[in-house]
């Protein structure tokens, strides 16, 4: 089985890691805060692993969420915002982002504009210099790449230009980080999520959120915390207020084995963009409409072919060809006619740094068999 869906969930994951959360399951519950695992004597947390990993300067601004989708909506649903407050998205984005910010305008709370982007998915500072201008918004919210096309956005050049006036920044990085920095703080960034099962190589149902020291957002949900129960309200002090409940600590223990397995072995970034070049090439030379990404990127491809839908295309690699991808829409369905594909979506293949030469050998075989 040949996997090239990392974009969604990526495969295989940092060697040892399954050993990790097993180790944790094997433990009995420590009397801590919630009788959790948490009351070893190790020297470092995944906490502290998150903070390292997305430049964030205290790890009590980093809370821990079971996935980017969650860490969005506390951070969105739990700002304080004003009815006339905007917004502004781009074309880009996932669903995970325009779905809560649509709840939050059909509320009332907001409202938002979404900005056009180029025809390899990103924002440029041009664009985002009109709508500056234009909207004076109260909060930028963009993708540090898009899931689609693998475009990179120009964070310090976008970021930058946000805050000089005067807006917050809320930065997606689920599809980059463990393949580029996330930093947080040196991009004065308000805002940032991160996921644990994509290029971080960690479990699925993790994932972080980063809220500046100089923002307070409102709790989403609330519950236990195992300090100041006799209160009504959630307590002030951070993580602990957005952290309600009973966390998934088996898994975020896969997740700080994973986050260490990463420092130690950082990705080969010139070595996925061959295979992805390789990808490419071959997919025009058969006749496919491939989207052009130059510059920094994902290791993403994303096609479409006149002779067959998206969907055919993704069955017979997997049906005959053991080769497992992503078709459609990818839970980003704003951006396709900037991109001048079909309203039905794309094929995209997603490397991971586990990809073999042979395996895109191979792939480019399968596709020559499918459109020779």
């Amino acid at each position: 089985m040949i996997y090239l869906n990392n974009s969604a969930t990526s495969w295989p994951k940092a060697p040892g890691m399954s050993e990790a959360v097993k180790d944790t399951l094997d433990r009995i519950p420590a009397p801590g805060n919630r009788a959790t695992f948490s009351a070893d004597t190790k020297d470092a947390t995944c906490r502290q692993a998150l903070a390292r990993m997305m430049g964030a300067a205290d790890e009590k601004n980093v809370v821990y969420t079971s996935c980017a989708t969650a860490g969005l909506n506390i951070g969105l649903l739990g700002f304080p915002w004003e009815p006339k407050d905007v917004v502004l998205t781009t074309a880009a984005e996932h669903n995970a982002v325009l779905r809560p910010l649509y709840l939050l305008q059909k509320a009332g709370r907001l409202h938002y504009q979404v900005m056009p982007v180029e025809k390899d998915g990103r924002l440029s500072g041009e664009v985002l210099h009109t709508y500056l201008q234009e909207y004076h918004p109260r909060m930028l919210v963009l993708t540090h790449a898009s899931n689609v096309t693998g475009a990179l956005n120009d964070i310090d050049l976008l970021a930058g230009m946000a805050k000089e006036a005067g807006c917050q920044v809320f930065l997606d990085a689920s599809q980059t980080a463990g393949l580029y920095p996330v930093l947080a703080k040196k991009r004065q960034l308000d805002l940032a999520v991160v996921t644990g099962h994509k290029y971080l190589l960690g479990p699925q149902g993790t994932g972080a959120l980063y809220v500046s020291p100089k923002l307070d957002i409102a709790p989403v949900f609330t519950g236990g915390t195992g300090i100041r129960s006799d209160e009504k309200e959630m307590p002030w002090e951070m993580p602990l207020r957005l952290e309600p409940g009973t966390l998934n600590e088996t898994s975020l223990a896969g997740l700080h084995y994973a986050l260490d397995w990463n420092f130690g072995h950082p990705p080969d970034l010139e070595k996925l963009m061959e295979q992805t070049e390789i990808l490419e090439e071959s997919l025009r030379r058969l006749g496919c409409r491939v989207v052009s990404v130059s510059g920094e990127k994902t290791p993403v491809v994303t096609f479409v072919s006149d002779r067959y839908s998206p969907e055919d295309i993704g069955d017979m690699l997997y049906g005959s060809f053991d080769i497992i991808c992503r078709t459609g829409l990818h839970c980003a369905p704003l951006i396709f006619p900037f991109l001048a594909m079909p309203k039905q979506g794309t094929v995209r293949f997603s490397l991971s740094r586990f990809t073999t030469k042979e395996e895109v050998e191979q792939t480019v075989e399968a596709l020559e068999a499918i459109f020779s």
